[in-house]
């Protein structure tokens, strides 16, 4: 069983390799076609459902852990709520905007730039600290926890849900059921 770090570590590769991967394009501006413009739309979609999921565990299950283990840890984990509530307006903007849309790559460009902030912070601020403090079983239980909510959680990005660990146990998986079928409805889930 992978610890917190490994499966939120995981995460935060993969959502850098599609970060990597919007920002070579192909765009508009750069002369991309209608179908390369669709696939990057399909891109987008995917990560928007990735983080969803991802920032929605993290708040659940990741944010509490801190703010119980860690000195400091309130000032931390209200800085990286703040930055996840953020984004996720960006993400819930960038569902509706589609990619021949001016307003699709400035929304995009913005959520790479706060991602890549966002993902240093939980790294280099908030892991040494916790990892200091949290015993190997805790870890491994927490990335359990994480791993395991992760199939249940929204794959949109509710921006005016509060990010409160009981909300988001009693609505998430709800919440992430509706979603899903939204997601199905639409195409959304699609690649």
């Amino acid at each position: 069983m992978a610890d917190v770090f490994t499966v939120l570590g995981h995460d935060h590769t993969e959502v850098k390799r599609m970060l990597d991967e919007l920002e070579a394009g192909p765009t508009r501006a750069t002369g991309a076609g209608e179908d390369a413009l669709a696939a990057r739309g399909r891109k987008v979609q995917r990560l928007i459902t990735e983080e969803s999921k991802h920032e929605a565990v993290e708040e659940e299950y990741f944010w509490p852990a801190v703010r119980r283990l860690v000195r400091g840890g309130d000032r931390l984990a209200d800085h990286a709520v703040a930055q996840e509530q953020a984004a996720k307006q960006v993400l819930d903007d960038l569902i509706a905007a589609q990619p021949w849309q001016d307003r699709f790559e400035e929304l995009l460009a913005d959520f790479i730039a706060d991602a890549r902030e966002h993902i240093a912070f939980e790294e280099e601020q908030v892991w040494p600290r916790l990892r200091e403090l949290i015993t190997a079983e805790r870890a491994k239980e927490l990335g359990r926890k994480v791993e395991a909510g992760k199939r249940l959680a929204p794959t949109r990005p509710h921006p005016n849900t509060p990010p409160r660990p009981a909300v988001l146990k009693a609505a998430g998986p709800m919440v992430g059921v509706a979603d899903r079928m939204l997601d199905r409805v639409t195409g959304r889930d699609r690649d």
